[in-house]
């Protein structure tokens, strides 16, 4: 029987109550599946600012410590009943927080922070939790081990904060440890490149470990419980009444991911190219739960009446306008631009560009660091450089976006209708989605206009 991978959010592990749910769904499945775990609810964010802190001041090491402590032990002594049990998994989550604390006095001693301390450090989040999870699991009954992604071989391409699992690589290894019948804890977020280094997926990248493990196992499914109710129509918390998303195709949720939806890892869908392996999305507070998803995801693709199936937003965006009145036709300054971006290793979301002008977009704070890079550098043809770093991105996703006639019509008429101005569009870029850049303050009006206009 193929195996299902399962994987929990940290945001589902707030309270010793979240636990209870938790082994609710477990007890669920036919079969004991692979669970991957992420970091409790805060503690990425924790020892990431942590990290930076200590670079000046040791002492806040021992605080460190003692906050992460407070947020893994009660769980234990809530949900582990024996003694012997407790104590043991007391002293491993304690020998594991003092082994991060080795890691960080070197941080404090050097007074900076390699890519491969920082990939180290933000991995102990994800490898607390597992432990935290593998005796609780083991205390109510299951048979369970716990997996560490060095040891099975999970093997990445090398690139710290962002690495890809290499599956032809770790295919082998992953099946060797994995095929057992018993119940299985991993901690995601993190992989090993060949050299033994450990290498990170990405912040949200535990999603992105459970579609890379059941592509190397050739699982039954990706099941990913959530605290929210799967994809909709639009943010809940901006429009009223939105729609579910019972199925979606991968190159529409990926777009939706990439574009600001924060139900998913944007990579997750790479691994599972090829494949027929689903992504399902679990409401874990559905009452009661069950195995009844709230998102399918897959290569079905299917056209809708209205085409538009969701619209989504981010205002973690800025544009640098490079303005000239020949920058469109002048060889190499594009080439120029990504070289220092490159080394500074900034990434651009989207170009666009006319005649006077090339549009580049990155988040707001990587905007930021490459207009102080490249103000004043004299690029040829460039006049003026412009950073626009208050305003948000909306995109609409959809299959048939560039097959229907009007749906743009739609889009912008809707927006114009509320005296919204549309600063910069984008279409065709990809066959399912569209976006386009207001100011900030206009981003809920215009989700809400566009949301009226194909969902009411």
């Amino acid at each position: 029987m193929k195996r299902n991978i399962v994987k929990f959010g940290g945001s589902i592990l707030k309270t010793a109550a979240d636990v209870e749910r938790l082994l609710t769904v477990i007890r669920l499945y036919p079969a004991p599946p692979v669970i991957v775990i992420s970091a409790l609810f805060g503690v990425t964010d924790l020892l990431l600012t942590a990290m930076r802190d200590i670079r000046q001041n040791g002492q806040l090491i021992a605080r460190l410590k003692r906050q992460l402590l407070s947020q893994h032990l009660p769980l234990l002594e809530e949900y582990i009943p024996d003694g012997a049990r407790q104590e043991l998994a007391r002293r491993q989550v304690k020998d594991k927080v003092n082994e991060l604390g080795k890691y960080l006095v070197g941080v404090h001693c050097f007074g900076e922070i390699p890519d491969f301390a920082e990939d180290m450090v933000l991995s102990y989040g994800e490898r607390l939790a597992a432990i935290v999870l593998q005796h609780v699991l083991h205390a109510h009954g299951f048979d369970v081990t716990l997996q560490w992604p060095e040891t099975i071989g999970l093997v990445t391409d090398g690139e710290h904060g962002n690495a890809a699992v290499d599956l032809p690589a770790s295919t082998p290894s992953l099946r060797r440890h994995l095929d057992g019948p018993g119940l299985v804890v991993i901690p995601g977020f993190y992989g090993v490149s060949r050299e033994g280094k450990v290498t990170l997926f990405g912040r949200g990248g535990s999603d992105y470990t459970a579609a890379a493990l059941a592509s190397c196992l050739e699982a039954a499914t990706v099941d990913l419980w959530k605290d929210v109710p799967g994809f909709m129509s639009a943010d809940p918390k901006l429009v009223s009444s939105p729609h579910p998303l019972r199925r979606l195709a991968f190159h529409e949720a990926a777009e939706l991911s990439y574009f600001g939806a924060r139900i998913l890892h944007p990579r997750t869908f790479e691994p599972l190219s090829g494949t027929t392996i689903p992504i399902r999305l679990f409401d874990i507070h559905a009452i009661p739960p069950d195995l009844e998803p709230q998102t399918i995801i897959d290569h079905h693709a299917e056209i809708r009446p209205g085409v538009i199936k969701s619209v989504t937003f981010s205002d973690d965006f800025g544009l640098l306008q490079l303005r000239g009145p020949g920058v469109g036709i002048k060889p190499g300054i594009m080439a120029g631009i990504t070289s220092r971006l490159q080394t500074a290793r900034i990434n651009i979301k989207s170009i666009i560009t006319a005649q006077t002008s090339i549009n580049i977009l990155f988040t707001r704070e990587d905007a930021r660091t490459a207009h102080r890079l490249i103000s004043g550098q004299g690029i040829g043809a460039v006049e003026d450089i412009v950073l626009q770093d208050d305003i948000a991105l909306i995109a609409v996703v959809g299959e048939g976006l560039l097959e229907k006639p009007g749906v743009a019509a739609r889009v912008l008429g809707a927006v114009s209708r509320r005296q919204i101005n549309v600063q910069l569009i984008c279409a065709g870029a990809s066959g399912v989605a569209a976006y386009f850049i207001v100011a900030r303050s206009d981003c809920r009006p215009a989700i809400q206009a566009i949301h009226e206009e194909f969902f009411s």
